[in-house]
């Protein structure tokens, strides 16, 4: 497992989650959304495709809360998360991806790391301390265009020009080496933030992302403490180390 990602950048698990597990997902989801969506609703109509902080207090109750801290904390979900990083791995956040308002809104190639750093740090954070997307949609979709590889290595000249709108280029171009995985229910795709990759909208599309990370304090210090399990909660989670360890490292 480790190998394939390391190479690729990317790993994709099939029928991860059974029927049930996707349904107590969906509903506690969907209602965060639609609480979302309704304080959110100028920012929706513009163009946003995606909500974070899932697991803070302000849309879910405690109860809904500790559903979601059980589900990230399990070894079903830590079993693969100490695969791609066996030492330290660190929670780092929690994303909800979904189709835009305008169905004509265009999707766009990126790499996540673009939007905070500038092109000398986005070539230097390719060797430096990763973060890994857990994508798990709850609903089909179609899925995820992305660039393996790219995750180790700089864009090409088509690449960049694409990605960064440069020399009369769009970003939301084809690729020649793009390569699209559909998602279904249940799936779990797993890849590199650093990797370019673009969203596909489309169909009920609304994916669950569960982010980790290396112990890197230079990561770990924007991640909110309203997001985090309190230590009671903590108490009922299978396997808190990622958890623990975000904790641990925020309090030095």
């Amino acid at each position: 497992m480790n190998k394939a990602y390391n190479e690729s950048g990317y790993l994709l698990i099939r029928n991860f989650l059974n029927d049930s597990e996707v349904s107590t997902l969906h509903a506690i989801l969907a209602e965060f959304h639609r609480l979302w969506q309704k304080e959110n609703a100028t920012y929706y109509a513009q163009n946003a495709v995606n909500s974070a902080y899932l697991t803070n207090n302000q849309y879910l109750n405690d109860k809904q809360r500790q559903v979601l801290f059980d589900f990230i904390g399990s070894e079903k979900v830590m079993s693969v998360v100490n695969e791609l990083i066996p030492e330290q791995p660190c929670f780092l956040n929690t994303q909800l991806f979904f189709n835009p308002m305008n169905p004509k809104q265009s999707n766009y190639w990126h790499r996540d790391p673009q939007y905070h750093l500038s092109i000398e740090q986005q070539k230097s954070a390719l060797s430096a301390s990763e973060v890994i997307h857990f994508r798990l949609p709850l609903l089909d979709e179609p899925g995820i265009e992305l660039v393996p590889g790219t995750h180790k290595r700089w864009d090409s000249t088509e690449e960049l020009n694409v990605r960064l709108e440069q020399n009369g280029h769009k970003n939301d171009q084809a690729l020649s080496q793009g390569k699209i995985i559909k998602l279904a229910a249940g799936d779990l795709l797993i890849f590199s933030a650093n990797m370019i990759h673009r969203g596909l909208y489309g169909l009920d599309r609304l994916a669950f992302d569960i982010l980790f990370c290396q112990p890197d304090l230079s990561v770990i210090q924007f991640v909110s403490n309203d997001t985090l399990p309190t230590a009671e909660a903590l108490k009922n989670i299978e396997n808190s180390d990622a958890f623990d360890n975000t904790i641990k490292l925020k309090s030095r």
